[in-house]
């Protein structure tokens, strides 16, 4: 199980998913019979891209997806949540609190706001934007050396092509979809994967 000992864990963020992270606006209703798979472990997945004792940006993590259910699958890794809006940051902050998830941290501004002051690994999105728009919002924290990793749906072949030109502009060494969780779910994530530095 992808979770381990740390299932119980969770089990209490997706318990906040369905009922507070509603209730706050942060998801819809319709979402919770596919809370689980189509979201939870959809991100989770992702852990096994993540390098021991990285530190990763989740830029846009609104309702702490990849962010939170990465960081419950791993202790050993630290991150950043980056969100903009006010009250996600509150229920980020309440959900960390209570799920006393020690290797988080919440940063409430945009991702451009932040580049001189968070410099990271590896940098997370899902469900922000395209690869287009989606580079220049996030590279710059990665300060010339790391990897972007967007959670991307069937598109994102199509969308690195449309990014071509901002792929060069940023000095992209190299990009490859991925897919993860193959063993794991009914439908594995896609994951881009931008690579910078040498």
């Amino acid at each position: 199980m992808l979770y381990g000992d740390r299932t119980d864990v969770a089990e209490r963020f997706v318990h906040h998913l369905v009922t507070t992270g509603i209730e706050w606006g942060l998801l819809g209703p319709r979402e919770i019979p596919k809370m689980w798979d189509r979201h939870v472990l959809n991100c989770a997945v992702v852990q096994e891209l993540l390098p021991k004792g990285a530190l990763v940006a989740d830029v846009g993590s609104g309702a702490g997806l990849p962010g939170i259910a990465l960081a419950i699958a791993r202790p050993d890794v630290q991150f950043v949540l980056i969100e903009p809006l006010e009250r996600r940051v509150d229920w980020l902050e309440m959900v960390i609190a209570d799920l006393e998830l020690e290797n988080v941290d919440v940063v409430r501004a945009r991702s451009e706001q932040v580049f001189e002051t968070v410099d990271v690994d590896i940098v997370t999105a899902r469900a922000v934007s395209a690869m287009k728009s989606l580079v220049p919002m996030t590279v710059p924290l990665l300060h010339g050396t790391g990897e972007l990793l967007a959670i991307k749906g069937k598109s994102a072949a199509n969308e690195i092509e449309k990014a071509d030109k901002v792929l060069r502009k940023f000095k992209t060494k190299n990009s490859e979809v991925l897919t993860v969780g193959d063993e794991l779910l009914a439908v594995a994530t896609t994951v881009v994967r931008l690579t910078y530095g040498s």
